[in-house]
């Protein structure tokens, strides 16, 4: 019986762990921040041209999540799950039509199999890491199947930039 009461005990924290674990990232889907939508964009400008180098996540070199996740940590304290499926699982999901700069766009097959990631930059443009290094692309492309998007942070709504 005790070996039994050992297996529940042991059970009831993994599980509670885990239940902690979710509600982390639940808390963390859209985070306030002080940052303004300016200062992401600019540390992302920053890195057009730098080389794609699959599971690099900065400051040479960059996938497509481990960009994203560098540039929200670096101009907004913001920590971002490290992979592009993660990252989609753990933002809040918007339409295409109510997108807004610094929203992440995410695409692949299916809402469960994101392979792709990009932060939104307005007027339909993006700005991505992929195999052709950063650079800035349209959402719609022709070699990207969109998924959606999520909003990952709240910035100052007064730091916004035209480009």
């Amino acid at each position: 019986m005790k070996l039994h009461t050992k297996i529940l005990l042991t059970l009831v924290a993994l599980f509670t762990l885990s239940f902690a674990g979710f509600q982390d990232a639940q808390a963390s889907k859209a985070d306030d921040t002080d940052a303004s939508y300016a200062a992401v964009y600019k540390v992302a400008k920053q890195n057009l041209g730098k080389p794609y180098v699959y599971g690099a996540t900065g400051p040479s070199a960059f996938d497509c999540s481990g960009f994203t996740s560098y540039v929200f940590k670096k101009a907004a304290s913001v920590s971002l799950p490290r992979t592009a499926q993660a990252q989609y699982n753990a933002g809040q999901k918007v339409s295409y039509s109510n997108i807004q700069k610094g929203d992440l766009v995410f695409f692949g097959w299916s809402a469960s199999s994101i392979s792709h990631v990009g932060m939104y930059i307005g007027k339909g443009k993006m700005i991505d890491a992929q195999n052709r290094g950063v650079i800035t692309e349209s959402v719609k492309a022709p070699w990207w199947n969109y998924v959606g998007s999520a909003h990952v942070a709240n910035f100052d709504a007064d730091n916004d930039t035209d480009d």
